[in-house]
């Protein structure tokens, strides 16, 4: 709004309501800022508000308006920095006007500034602290109309800046309190999923994308890579999550990080990347890096990353142990079902027998679908349940003698022996309806997320046949698997031969 309202007492008064409402209804910095400016510009000679808040990781003044979780240091002039500094040394009632101090106490300062002000300069500015008690953590910067100096050369105005400015204080520390507390809450949720995934993976491939994805969500500012070392050259990283990293620099701190194994962490010059090792009882197993072209690792994230980091080396080091331990085992320690090594071996005992008795032998591969989806939206303790009850779904639907095996994953495998194409394929159709129509039910799991969910499955059916070996005979079922999920997956497709 153009002008500003005539002053009367009762425009004061519904001033600071409108102020209140603001405060006590909004929450987001850009709706803040964008209704306060509204309501200053129509009741008083101010043309624009802005606020910068002290961050410690930075130690520098931040935009209130720009992310809550980024630093922009380039976006606050140096001398805003300098004002905040007198305001944190000087307990006394003050404000700035333009760069000079001014007491509240002795406003005449303040006004023959004002009348000093000259009138083509275009530049009026008042900052008052933001303060907790004698605390302060910021400052607001009101922007004055240039058309309007008369107005704000009154004690009377000052006097209302200073009260709105304690409103805004006020409701500006909930915030940040508030939203440090969900970092942590945020942080320790990471740390206790991270803790868990043990209880129920023990494959690298599976539980390194899950710790991944976890600290890429929680440092969002930064990709996250994860790296293992070479098994077969311990000078030399091998990256794990994601597919592809193609930044040299967190290369060259990865060699760093072999060169001083013992280091707590690594970080580049502009604090842009970090490395940070996964230690287990023989050393150096990988590391955690963090990289961007933009923001800097604060102190915050340098000391979550560095627990992550530990975490992550614990779950780590377990599965290892675990997987070895394992490896003489023949059930699937989630779903009961048999494991990968035990499916290989009755997969090559299941074709031996269907070449010395001309019998048919047919396989499914299953994939749950959209399983990710699950995960990342109730946690892997739901996804893990969605598992365990598929697993119980299949078993339930097929023959007592087949031979139903946990492939990896969210894939299951299905050995049929003595049976047709024809028979397979109703099987599939059975197993993919009754899976469909089932409701899965989270009450009895002590699960908060979801009380029941509805999945789907896709189905790859293949016949043995030809003397073909056991890895075609099973990968026939995967491709005839990848065309279901590519035809929109919740349906049964049969392997054809390209012959």
């Amino acid at each position: 709004m153009s002008s500003v309202k005539d002053k009367t007492e009762n425009n004061d008064i519904e001033f600071l309501r409108e102020v209140t409402e603001i405060l006590s209804t909004e929450t987001y910095p850009n709706n803040i800022l964008h209704k306060l400016t509204r309501v200053f510009s129509e009741y008083l000679p101010v043309s624009k508000v802005n606020i910068y808040i002290w961050d410690n990781n930075i130690t520098g003044l931040r935009n209130f308006e720009s992310s809550w979780s980024q630093t922009q240091k380039k976006t606050v002039h140096h001398s805003l920095n300098n004002i905040y500094s007198d305001f944190a040394l000087v307990k006394d009632n003050i404000f700035f006007f333009n760069e000079d101090m001014v007491s509240l106490k002795s406003l005449e300062d303040y006004f023959i500034k004002t009348e000093m002000l000259d009138e083509t300069e275009g530049r009026a500015f008042l900052y008052f602290p933001l303060a907790f008690s004698d605390e302060k953590f910021g400052l607001i910067e009101y922007k004055l109309k240039e058309s309007k100096k008369s107005q704000y050369a009154t004690e009377v105005f000052i006097r209302l800046l200073q009260i709105v400015s304690r409103m805004i204080s006020g409701t500006l520390l909930s915030l940040t309190l508030r939203e440090q507390m969900e970092i942590s809450l945020n942080f320790y949720a990471a740390m206790k999923d991270i803790a868990k995934i043990i209880e129920s993976q023990y494959e690298l491939s599976y539980i390194i994308p899950i710790i991944g994805e976890m600290i890429d969500r929680f440092i969002s500012a930064h990709l996250i890579y994860i790296f293992i070392i070479d098994k077969n050259n311990k000078n030399r990283f091998e990256l794990i999550w994601p597919k592809a990293c193609n930044d040299k620099e967190v290369y060259n701190r990865l060699k760093e990080m072999i060169d001083n194994p013992d280091k707590e962490f690594i970080l580049s010059d502009d604090r842009r990347i970090g490395v940070f090792p996964l230690k287990g009882d023989e050393g150096l197993m990988g590391a955690i890096a963090a990289f961007s072209n933009i923001d800097e690792l604060s102190e915050r994230d340098v000391d979550y990353l560095v627990q992550l980091s530990q975490q992550s080396s614990t779950t780590i080091q377990r599965a290892n142990v675990y997987a070895e331990v394992l490896k003489y085992a023949t059930l699937d320690a989630l779903t009961g079902l048999n494991n990968r090594r035990q499916f290989e071996i009755r997969l090559s005992q299941e074709i031996a027998t269907t070449k010395r008795k001309n019998t048919p032998l047919c396989a499914m591969m299953i994939d749950v679908d959209y399983f990710k989806k699950v995960n990342d939206t109730y946690g892997h303790n739901v996804g893990d349940f969605v598992l365990k009850t598929v697993a119980q779904l299949i078993t339930n639907e097929i023959r007592e003698y087949d031979i139903p095996c946990r492939y990896g994953g969210e894939e299951f495998f299905v050995i049929l022996p003595q049976t047709t194409l024809e028979e397979a394929s109703l099987v599939a159709q059975r197993l993919r309806k009754t899976i469909e129509n089932y409701k899965i039910n989270f009450e009895d799991n002590d699960t908060k997320q979801v009380k029941t969910l509805k999945v789907t499955i896709s189905i790859g059916v293949s016949k043995y046949e030809n003397d073909i070996s056991a890895e075609d005979f099973s990968n026939n079922a995967d491709k005839a698997l990848y065309e279901a999920k590519r035809n929109g997956r919740n349906r049964v497709i049969v392997y054809k031969s390209e012959e």
